[in-house]
C-alpha cells in the first residue's frame, strides 16, 4: 500500500505548495531555497545508501522541511518564528527533545514502536536522537503557522465551558495518561491513543485557568484557526515522517499488536488518525513547559531588582 501513501503525501504537499504560491507575498528566503537543495539532494543519496545521509536522513529531511516551511510562512506573512524569534525557535527544538522523551518513557511500558538500523556507536545514536526529536515541534508549529497564514478558517461564534465542565476534562486527561501505568501491560499495549489524547484534556483547561495560551481559550474568543490549523498540520506531518521514515537506513518499525497486517509505509492505516490529536498536544504541552519556564524567569529577574526583597508582595 506504499503507492497509496505516496499518492496522500505528495498530494497533501501539492495542496499546500499550490495555497502558498495563490497567497504569497513577498519573495521566497534563501535558507527556504537552501533547504529545498538539501532535502533534493539528500532524497537521491538516501535512495542510493550513501552513508551517513542514509542513517541520518530523517533529521536532515525534517531540518530542511523546516526552513522550506518557514521561508513560506515568511513570504507569506510576513514573519515567522525563525526569521524574526530565533531564540524562542531554539527553545522551541530543546523542549521538543524533553517533550519527546515523555512519550519514548510511555514506550519503553507499551512498546508500540522500536527503532532500527541505529549508527553503531551510542554517540553517533544520541546525536540521531537528539536532532530528530529537536525536529518534531518546530514541524508541527512551522506547518500549523503555514496553513493558518492561508486564512482558510474565518471567526465563528464563541464556545465557552463551565469550569466544572473543564475541572472533568483533567480528571479524563489524568485518568488517559494513568491507566496505562496502572493496568497490567497485556492490555495497557492496546491502550497508545490515551496517550495521545491526554495531555490536551489534563494541561488544555490548566493553561486557561492560568491565563496561558490555551485552545479552549481560541474557542471561547470563536477562534478556530489554530485548532484547525493544528489538526491539518499533524495530517500533513503524519504523513510525511511515514513517507520519510519507510526509505531511511535509521528507523521506527510500529510493534502495537494490531493492526500490523494493514499498513501504508511502517504504520498501520488507522494510525495515521493519532497524529491529529498528537499535533494538539505538542501545542498544549509546550504551552505549559514555555510559560513554566516563562514565569520562573520573570520572579528570577524580580529577585535580581536591586532593593528587592523576598518578602514583597503586590500591594503590600
Amino acid at each position: 500500500m506504499s503507492e497509496l501513501g505516496i499518492a496522500i503525501t505528495f498530494g497533501s504537499a501539492a495542496v499546500l505548495t499550490l495555497e502558498f504560491l495563490r497567497r504569497r507575498r513577498s519573495r521566497f528566503a534563501a535558507y527556504g531555497w537552501a533547504g529545498l537543495a538539501v532535502l533534493l539532494v539528500a532524497e537521491w543519496l538516501m535512495f542510493r545508501r550513501v552513508w551517513p545521509v542514509n542513517i541520518y536522513f530523517t533529521p536532515i529531511a525534517w531540518t530542511s522541511y523546516i526552513l522550506i516551511a518557514d521561508a513560506m510562512v515568511l513570504a507569506t506573512r510576513g514573519e515567522s518564528r525563525l526569521h524574526d524569534r530565533p531564540r524562542e525557535f531554539a527553545r522551541t527544538a530543546l523542549l521538543s527533545i524533553a517533550l519527546w522523551l515523555i512519550f519514548e518513557l510511555y514506550n519503553v511500558r507499551l512498546a508500540n514502536w522500536t527503532y532500527v538500523g541505529l549508527p553503531m556507536t551510542w554517540v553517533a545514536s544520541l546525536v540521531g536522537y537528539g536532532w530528530s526529536f529537536a525536529t518534531i515541534l518546530p514541524a508541527i508549529f512551522e506547518t500549523a503557522d503555514l496553513i493558518e497564514a492561508f486564512a482558510w478558517f474565518r471567526q465563528s461564534q464563541p464556545v465557552r465551558f463551565s469550569p466544572a465542565a473543564e475541572n472533568a476534562m483533567v480528571v479524563f486527561g489524568a485518568a488517559c495518561l494513568l491507566i496505562p501505568i496502572v493496568i497490567p501491560r497485556s492490555v495497557a499495549v492496546y491502550l497508545f491513543l490515551l496517550v495521545w489524547v491526554g495531555f490536551v484534556f489534563l494541561l488544555d483547561p490548566i493553561n486557561h485557568r492560568l491565563g496561558w495560551e490555551s485552545l479552549l481559550q481560541d474557542l471561547a474568543q470563536g477562534r478556530r484557526s489554530r485548532f484547525y490549523s493544528l489538526l491539518i498540520s499533524g495530517w500533513i506531518c503524519g504523513w510525511l515522517w511515514e513517507y520519510w521514515n519507510y526509505w531511511a537506513g535509521a528507523k521506527w518499525h510500529y510493534i502495537f499488536p494490531i493492526f500490523q497486517s494493514h499498513k501504508i509505509f511502517e504504520m498501520p492505516v488507522p494510525g495515521y488518525l493519532g497524529f491529529l490529536p498528537f499535533a494538539l498536544e505538542c501545542f498544549v504541552m509546550y504551552t505549559t513547559a514555555a510559560s513554566i519556564l516563562d514565569h520562573r524567569k520573570r520572579r528570577q529577574e524580580q529577585h535580581e531588582l536591586p532593593g528587592f526583597s523576598s518578602g514583597y508582595k503586590a500591594g503590600g
